[in-house]
């Protein structure tokens, strides 16, 4: 999926990534009736969306058509789902498998839908509050159990995030799902290797732990690699190297209030941050110059002839790449 969004009163407004750096940057916009979306979430395969209507608090799925050149056509709405939440929808995501859509309110009930709107299971968290469907001050990571052959089975803990010493703000998967970062107000934010038998207890590993600017809000982004953190903090954005641990570049007062939302595209090449009204796209430069240490480290190890080759013309590429940009090059 290379498209991103931006949610605007009564309207959803969708671009192609491969258009950002044309002139003429081409929308499609899609009117929500007698509504607005507060939270949206492209499907993995990028033929549909998900959008959680404000006033009416429920979830509607928008089907995508594209042009025979790959632009998008049309979004139609496909189905509605069935109002379970009493209160405020304040977490929604898709699972990476395609196969589930999680949602979860104010209240602390979260529930497992189908593709269909049908509700797979309901699960009270009994946390105290929920924000952004995110608690503090652990993360509860839950897995959604399907059988061989496709079917429901149930929702069970698979592990908890601990160990920051104050709330969580945030937290963030890497594509594959097999890192995790968090975001803490006790100023650190850390990286976790989630790729474990968590079946046969054993617990996710601290890879990293790095401090950061402290606001009163703040998001989390992990790219889609895992070799770069982006936090939103405040109205700035600051990167960092999950090579080194440390701090690449910040870029401040991008809006004129907080930042609200953050994410990298689904090739990292891209970081979008929304807030006052306006939504930025930033290249993820950071990215370019810890794909060039990672590169470094890997040829001190013993590599094959085609791997070595490989990585050398990635530092060549990349060192290439960062010069025309004029930024500065490891």
């Amino acid at each position: 999926m290379k498209y991103f969004y931006l949610v605007h009163y009564r309207t959803v407004l969708l671009w192609n990534t491969k258009e950002l750096t044309v002139k003429e940057k081409r929308s499609l916009r899609v009117n929500i009736e007698f509504d607005h979306a507060t939270l949206i979430r492209w499907s993995p395969d990028g033929k549909a969306f998900i959008i959680h209507k404000g006033v009416a608090n429920t979830i509607e799925v928008y089907k995508i058509s594209k042009k025979p050149d790959g632009s998008l056509a049309s979004a139609t709405k496909a189905l509605e789902f069935p109002k379970r939440h009493v209160e405020d929808v304040v977490g929604m995501d898709i699972a990476c498998t395609g196969k589930y859509i999680m949602t979860c309110s104010k209240t602390n009930d979260l529930i497992i839908w189908d593709l269909k709107g049908q509700i797979l299971a309901t699960i009270e968290l009994y946390l105290g509050s929920t924000y952004r469907a995110r608690f503090t001050p652990d993360v509860n990571v839950l897995e959604v159990v399907f059988t061989k052959s496709g079917e429901f089975k149930q929702v069970a803990r698979a592990f908890d995030l601990g160990g920051h010493s104050s709330g969580i703000l945030d937290f963030n998967f890497s594509a594959d799902s097999s890192h995790m970062t968090t975001i803490s107000k006790d100023g650190t934010f850390r990286l976790y290797n989630t790729k474990i038998e968590f079946e046969k207890g054993e617990d996710p590993h601290v890879l990293l732990t790095g401090t950061w600017d402290t606001a009163a809000t703040a998001n989390i982004a992990l790219s889609p690699n895992s070799e770069v953190v982006a936090i939103a903090h405040g109205s700035s954005l600051s990167f960092y190297s999950t090579i080194t641990g440390s701090l690449d570049n910040t870029i401040e007062d991008i809006f004129e209030g907080p930042i609200t939302s953050l994410a990298f595209d689904a090739v990292g090449e891209y970081v979008l941050v929304s807030g006052y009204k306006h939504i930025k796209v930033f290249r993820n430069v950071t990215g370019y110059r810890v794909a060039i240490e990672s590169a470094k480290r890997k040829l001190t190890q013993k590599q094959t002839s085609a791997t070595k080759e490989r990585l050398e013309k990635l530092i060549v590429d990349n060192r290439e790449f960062l010069q025309a940009m004029g930024e500065k090059c490891p």
